[in-house]
């Protein structure tokens, strides 16, 4: 039986395309026994490490935690990927696939949005068109590009034509910037209002500030959600944020300060929480831009950093080093036959010299704002570089507009990525040539055919051999610097519980903490 692996869960692949031939797919609810039964009440108050003044509702520019986490507070998507890592119906009842999985059919449950309308076909059209358009630039744009056509079958059903064979296609749609949305009467979507139709509703949004919601009581998942209201409240500023958490301004904090995660560990009052998934770090270079351009100059770089030391230095253990690609190693067609990219110096130096350079400067910029710490990893790439004659200038960049300004911008920053749950999905939003988010500008020719047949291609070997293939062309030819995987380290107070199993495809039990947790 082939499995697929994600944060270390695995997801049975012979049933995942069990009745493709025949048609039909339907996925159990896949909830598991929590510690103790969930009471209801009370508001949770959560510090983010994330938010900008520029954020917006449009899920299509959602580019952050902050708006990451609040779109799955107050919206519903078809699918969803459960806490012990198995895809599972949402608002889609179950699902049906072609003999040749080029043809998806997604049945509607009875559920209704905020303001008391019902879902309906034409709302997941509207919902999914409003990434599809020509003038897009949404981030989901390419991950529904393979989507020729998109028809409602009756009231409470929709079919996907894809221009060719997806067995993943179910999980594509569970994408964080595709929540189901109502249409407004000309078949636009309608974003601006603030109407979802998940556990909570907003009822107040400033962005680069706060997000506040309460409770809606028509939810079709039942008891969920347990508390009352909430607030998201961003926090950039790691100092601020952990005393926010031991002052009880807030309940819980994302994205824990590695260099004080020893004291919060020692508050009989607070619990640090770490879960390993899909997280990476990375310093992108945009091949577009001067020196990077140059593959000798972009292969300095890469042997010049020392991973090992920032997965000490940074992560404080809490992680493991990365091989310059965005899969992790506990992912289905991880290629663990390429060997780990080490800082060597003299190869370093080889390159550099094959692009007729004696020294190179360079200004990387970064800021909290991508990632705790990643001013301190710059700073270490730079002492590290300096020795192989590379000058890496760091500037720091102001947090606020950092994702506007800096990231897929400048030519060279830190940045993160949550990752995604099958690499499809990674390389389609990231690598792929003219991506809106390919924050390195790469281009090949060879990766993007690959792509597309991967996907289409129904062995499992096969695909594998091709998925192979890409990672070694990226290691290889990309812009990517990737040190290292991150393990999203979180820190709550002892009133609040979870359940069980706890989910590591997203920070925050997947993001799904508005829903699964309770004031115990």
């Amino acid at each position: 039986m082939s499995e697929l692996l994600l944060g270390g869960s695995s997801i049975d692949r012979r049933r995942m395309m069990q009745g493709t031939a025949a048609g039909a797919l339907m996925l159990g609810a896949g909830t598991m026994p929590a510690r103790a039964t969930p009471k209801r009440g009370g508001k949770l108050r959560i510090g983010m490490a994330h938010g900008q003044t520029s954020d917006s509702l449009d899920p299509g520019t959602h580019e952050n935690g902050f708006t990451g986490a609040m779109v799955f507070n107050y919206n519903n998507y078809l699918t969803e990927v459960a806490a012990d890592g198995n895809l599972v119906p949402e608002l889609a009842e179950g699902w049906e696939a072609s003999a040749d999985a080029a043809s998806w059919t997604f049945k509607l449950r009875e559920a209704y949005f905020h303001d008391g309308r019902r879902i309906m076909a034409k709302d997941v059209l509207a919902s999914m068109n409003h990434h599809r358009g020509e003038e897009s630039q949404s981030a989901a744009k390419p991950i529904l590009s393979p989507v020729v056509d998109l028809v409602a079958v009756g009231e409470d059903a929709v079919r996907f034509d894809l221009d060719s064979g997806n067995a993943d296609f179910p999980y594509i749609v569970s994408d964080y910037h595709l929540p189901i949305l109502p249409a407004n009467d000309d078949g636009t979507l309608d974003w601006q209002s603030g109407v979802g139709s998940g556990g909570f509703k907003l009822v107040n949004f400033q962005p680069g500030v706060r997000a506040d919601f309460e409770r809606f009581d028509g939810y079709w998942k039942g008891d969920a959600p347990y508390f009352d209201a909430m607030e998201m409240l961003s926090i950039v500023d790691p100092v601020a944020r952990t005393n926010a958490l031991m002052t009880g301004a807030v309940d819980v904090i994302d994205r824990v300060d590695l260099n004080t995660v020893n004291l919060l560990k020692r508050n009989p009052n607070v619990v640090v929480h770490s879960a390993s998934g899909t997280l990476h770090y990375t310093f992108p270079m945009r091949v577009n831009a001067e020196p990077f351009t140059d593959l000798n100059v972009r292969m300095a770089l890469k042997y010049a950093i020392n991973r090992q030391e920032m997965v000490d230095k940074i992560l404080q253990g809490f992680g493991f080093v990365g091989n310059d690609l965005p899969i992790s190693k506990d992912q289905r067609f991880f290629n663990s036959e390429i060997p780990q990219r080490e800082m060597d110096l003299d190869k370093s130096k080889f390159y550099l010299k094959q692009a007729n350079l004696s020294s190179l400067d360079v200004t990387l910029q970064a800021a909290d704002a991508a990632y705790s710490g990643a001013v301190d990893a710059a700073l270490l790439f730079s002492s590290s570089a300096a020795k192989a004659g590379i000058n890496i200038k760091v500037e720091r960049a102001a947090n606020d507009g950092y994702w506007s300004n800096i990231w897929n911008s400048k030519p060279f920053c830190a940045c993160y990525w949550g990752g995604r749950p099958i690499e499809d999905q990674m390389f389609s939003t990231a690598y792929t040539t003219g991506v809106p988010w390919n924050d390195t500008a790469w281009s090949n020719e060879r990766f993007d055919e690959l792509l597309v047949s991967a996907r289409a291609e129904l062995n499992e070997e096969t695909r594998r051999g091709m998925y192979y293939e890409m990672q070694e062309i990226l290691h290889d030819d990309g812009g990517l610097i990737c040190p290292m995987f991150a393990a999203y380290v979180t820190a709550r107070s002892k009133t609040i519980a979870t359940p069980e199993v706890y989910g590591s495809n997203w920070s925050l039990d997947g993001n799904r903490f508005a829903e699964r947790w309770w004031f115990a």
